[in-house]
């Protein structure tokens, strides 16, 4: 857990994308095309020097410093990506608080839970949303400000299926099929035919909390909006731990992660577990390998299949090539779109392991069909000025769950081993 210990000066909200710098062209709107140019021309180059250094390993000739050259662009190539990436963050978090009616904002709730994080009082206005155990719910403005900013920094919100659940738990069930029929004449008996199964997909929950704390001088004494300072804190704490879990949480006191759904596990989902596909090649990644990986994708989960990787295995895929030389991975033609792999767009969901032996590198599939994160409806925040003296807590938490939907819309790519 990260230091919960903030000073609310040196405070900067974090749930905007970082301003990518790459050869002095910063990501903003302004310059976004720009930056999609400079990525087309580095890639060009990149294929002129990954060429000539094949040719020349054809040749039986292996120069270090055409290897450095190569590395060196196919490393730029991914700073200005990861710009452009930031910037298509930047429009969807626009998009998200521009389009769509928003609740209306508990004006006495709310100015009652300035108070209360300020000084402490307001304690009868607050008593209308106490929950069970003596916390307090927060104002449904500022509990929806922290859904929003979670979809922008959590990848894995703005892959899957997301819904608000109101009680302690979740199921679902699961049509295991099985239904049988036959050809009949007209006036032919009909026997009983089998009856589909059901079965049941429960999902696994646990509470995650963000604590940070500042001084009561600093709290009496500030300007800031205290509501939009601990969101700040809120969102990139929880974001941080979710992406963990959604990806490769064990179930235990977290949500099961979407990793741990590989076939071979158990008690896995109605269904079984999703299907591996291996790299082709010990420790790395062939471009049959990814070919093998679409196409085992049923034709219908692709139209809303993408691929997900951390921007290391991006690096290695980015040389990648078919069978009549060209390359698999496109970069982003215009600012809003992401760079492609074989045709399906990219995400980058930095907890996805890296590229080594028996590694689930890279998962394929519809993520919003495969993947479900479900929210207990309410954010908590607990104000506690007497634990560590001088300092106010803010004890916040939310309950979050999460599991496999459908093991047919998803694949993984597993890396092989000597």
């Amino acid at each position: 857990m990260k230091s919960n210990r903030v000073m609310i000066g040196a405070i900067a909200i974090a749930a905007s994308a970082p301003r990518g710098i790459v050869s002095g062209v910063r990501a903003d709107g302004s310059n976004a095309t720009q930056l999609v140019q400079q990525l087309q021309q580095a890639f060009a180059t990149f294929k002129d020097e990954h060429t000539r250094q094949l040719t020349e390993l054809k040749a039986g000739i292996n120069d270090p410093l055409q290897a450095s050259k190569v590395e060196k662009i196919n490393a730029d190539i991914a700073n200005l990506q990861a710009a452009i990436d930031a910037h298509n963050t930047k429009m969807a978090a626009m998009e998200m608080g521009a389009g769509g009616a928003r609740p209306l904002k508990d004006r006495e709730y709310s100015e009652a839970f300035q108070a209360h994080m300020r000084r402490g009082d307001a304690q009868a206005a607050l008593s209308k949303g106490a929950a069970d155990d003596g916390g307090y719910t927060s104002p449904i403005e500022w509990d929806r400000t922290i859904t929003d900013k979670l979809v922008i920094v959590s990848p894995m919100r703005a892959l899957c299926s997301v819904q608000s659940v109101g009680g302690t738990g979740y199921k679902k069930l699961v049509n295991l099929r099985g239904t049988t029929s036959g050809w009949v004449g007209e006036t032919d008996a009909r026997d009983e035919t089998n009856t589909p199964k059901l079965g049941e997909q429960a999902y696994g929950w646990g509470e995650i909390y963000a604590n940070p704390s500042a001084t009561q001088q600093m709290l009496d004494d500030s300007e800031i909006n205290l509501e939009q300072w601990l969101a700040g804190e809120v969102d990139v704490e929880f974001a941080y731990q979710e992406g963990k879990a959604f990806v490769s949480g064990d179930g235990t006191k977290k949500p099961r992660g979407l990793l741990t759904y590989a076939a071979g596990g158990a008690n896995l989902h109605p269904l079984g577990g999703i299907e591996v596909i291996g790299s082709g090649a010990v420790g790395a990644i062939t471009g049959d390998s990814i070919l093998d990986l679409v196409y085992a994708l049923p034709e219908t989960f692709t139209g809303n299949a993408k691929f997900a990787m951390n921007r290391n295995t991006m690096l290695r895929i980015r040389k990648l090539k078919d069978s009549d030389g060209n390359y698999l991975w496109q970069p982003s033609l215009q600012a809003g779109q992401p760079s492609t792999l074989a045709g399906y767009a990219i995400a980058d969901i930095p907890d996805m392991p890296g590229v080594a032996a028996n590694a689930l590198s890279i998962a394929f599939g519809d993520f919003k069909r495969a993947y479900k994160i479900l929210d207990r409806v309410g954010v908590r925040v607990l104000r506690d000025p007497y634990t560590k003296k001088p300092y106010v807590m803010f004890y916040t938490t939310k309950r979050v769950g999460g599991g496999l939907e459908n093991p047919e819309c998803m694949k993984f790519m597993k890396i092989a081993a000597a």
